[in-house]
């Protein structure tokens, strides 16, 4: 008999498959596919509670990552975080997706889970950085457009704005992101990307409110 984790797993390999027949268009495999993946790492986070603890509130999130030595016309990795908050402590699944491989929440797509007690936060901080990769690709766009001037013609004055739009977008709206970090020296900080999506906007009220409950202080910085 299957576990829990093994049937999430199980279902997505379905996924998978009936997708590959065709039996699934795009859009409904992508969205299936989702769900029983944030199934799944909920499922991982839940294996690791103790007794009489549940989670409370969760954010999952989704980055692509590009390689150099990568061709633009595959379809990236992506990092997926998903972060559970129960009443005592806050955890991290991590978790490489790779486009055509079915997720496992386990060693074969590199899963890392980790943790931070509530009563470990030292602070929550703003930070934000400009966008490279949008602004390379801006500049890029740009450069292509001045270098075939002569025979884009309209074309090169519609691919020069666009470039330069997309560098200025880069560097005036920056990424934006809360960090959490632990007092313990050398801890990696926990990461609240997205955070104007409504789960992270309620992961952090919730947070809030535990810790005031138990009168833990946590500095908050911009």
């Amino acid at each position: 008999m299957l576990n829990p984790m093994d049937e999430i797993r199980e279902d997505i390999r379905k996924l998978h498959l009936a997708h590959a027949r065709g039996d699934l268009r795009d859009k409904a495999f992508q969205r299936l596919l989702a769900q029983r993946t944030m199934d799944l790492y909920r499922a991982l986070a839940e294996s690791h509670l103790a007794p009489g603890e549940k989670i409370l509130k969760e954010h999952h999130v989704v980055e692509a990552h590009m390689k150099l030595t990568q061709s633009v016309m595959r379809e990236p990795e992506q990092m997926a975080t998903s972060l559970f908050l129960t009443q005592r402590r806050l955890l991290r699944v991590r978790s490489w997706i790779r486009p055509g491989e079915p997720c496992t929440a386990d060693r074969r797509d590199g899963t890392i889970l980790d943790e931070l007690p509530l009563g470990k936060i030292k602070a929550i901080q703003t930070r934000r950085m400009i966008r490279p990769g949008e602004i390379g690709v801006g500049l890029a766009m740009g450069a292509v457009a001045l270098l075939f001037w002569e025979w884009l013609e309209v074309t090169g004055v519609v691919l020069l704005g666009l470039g330069l739009l997309g560098a200025l977008h880069g560097v005036l709206l920056p990424t934006r992101w809360l960090e959490i970090t632990g007092k313990g020296a050398g801890e990696e900080p926990f990461r609240i990307l997205a955070p104007r999506k409504k789960s992270a906007k309620e992961l952090l009220t919730e947070l809030r409110g535990i810790t005031t409950s138990k009168r833990i202080m946590i500095p908050v910085g911009t």
